[in-house]
């Protein structure tokens, strides 16, 4: 891969040009394993995390934290950390508005660069897709638009899958629309990432009604 600036390494590989990562697991356990040197390295390079998580797993995910050797309390009171449910992004109004959310991936990125950190690690969990929720069938235009609004920054930008959950015709297109994917635990150079042009005009071809695409 072509590195930037911010290089880093973690689940096996080198993260370089590219920021917008999807990462499948098949389980939560899977998920604290891979990406626990990409959250810990990242809080001892004095880069801040910005975590967006199911509601219900709130407690356990700062709990994990903690096990990490993160101080969740201190880093959450100086602004180093910050763990928001969906409500508060990707469900605000208990629905799924994609232009507010591209807005809100910007604004959280900008946000620690006037905070002084060096980077944001921004750590997404996508289980909201599978919702009854008004707006999630864009979930796949969301996701190609974020290439248009990502390579403006150096901040890395995971979002997670749990493949216990996703159809595996919607997991190929969730991939298709990330240049770099964590699969199988290791981290690679994405080969069928479809540019953002190209794929918003193949979900434009298709039939308009995608609800419930995700849920298996």
């Amino acid at each position: 891969m072509e590195t930037r600036e911010h290089s880093m390494q973690f689940a096996g590989g080198i993260l370089g040009q590219h920021r917008h990562i999807c990462a499948f697991f098949n389980s939560v356990e899977e998920e604290h394993r891979v990406l626990r040197s990409f959250i810990k390295d990242g809080f001892d390079g004095g880069e801040r995390a910005f975590h967006i998580v199911d509601p219900d797993q709130v407690k356990e995910h700062l709990s994990w934290l903690g096990e990490t050797g993160i101080n969740v309390e201190r880093a959450m009171g100086t602004g180093q950390l910050r763990v928001c449910p969906w409500q508060e992004a990707y469900l605000r109004e208990d629905r799924f508005d994609q232009d507010a959310m591209l807005a809100y991936i910007e604004r959280a990125l900008q946000s620690g660069a006037a905070g002084g950190y060096p980077l944001t690690r921004l750590l997404a969990h996508m289980e909201w897709a599978v919702l009854d929720k008004q707006g999630v069938e864009d979930l796949l235009e969301y996701e190609t638009r974020l290439n248009y609004v990502l390579p403006k920054y150096e901040d890395p930008v995971i979002c997670t899958y749990d493949l216990t959950k996703t159809r595996c015709t919607m997991a190929i297109d969730i991939m298709r629309t990330h240049p770099v994917v964590i699969m199988g635990g290791l981290l690679h150079e994405n080969p069928f990432f479809v540019p953002p042009d190209q794929f918003l005009r193949e979900i434009r071809e298709r039939q308009p009604s995608r609800k419930g695409a995700m849920a298996s």
